[in-house]
């Protein structure tokens, strides 16, 4: 058996460094989502067509990316490098 495996357990600081990437994909998922949902709402608006509900949906995924924003401050700093 190879010295330098660790039988698959990884350790406690590169868990908390995935957990913090995790988070980031998903403010920037629900970035994206914003800004679609954003043009859609004007162009409903310009448009003269019921927004209404893309305007609630714009909503929603804004305060679910200002709750993910500040759950991902209290993570601690990334402090991995990327290998080549």
């Amino acid at each position: 058996m190879n010295a330098n495996q660790n039988d698959g357990r990884v350790r406690r600081e590169h868990r908390r460094t995935r957990s913090g990437e995790d988070f980031d994909i998903i403010i920037g998922l629900l970035g994206f989502w914003a800004v679609v949902l954003l043009v859609v709402t004007v162009w409903m608006e310009v448009t003269e067509q019921p927004a209404l509900g893309w305007a609630l949906g714009l909503l929603g995924v804004l305060l679910a990316l200002y709750g993910m924003v500040r759950l991902r401050r209290r993570l601690p700093a990334r402090t991995a490098t990327r290998r080549n």
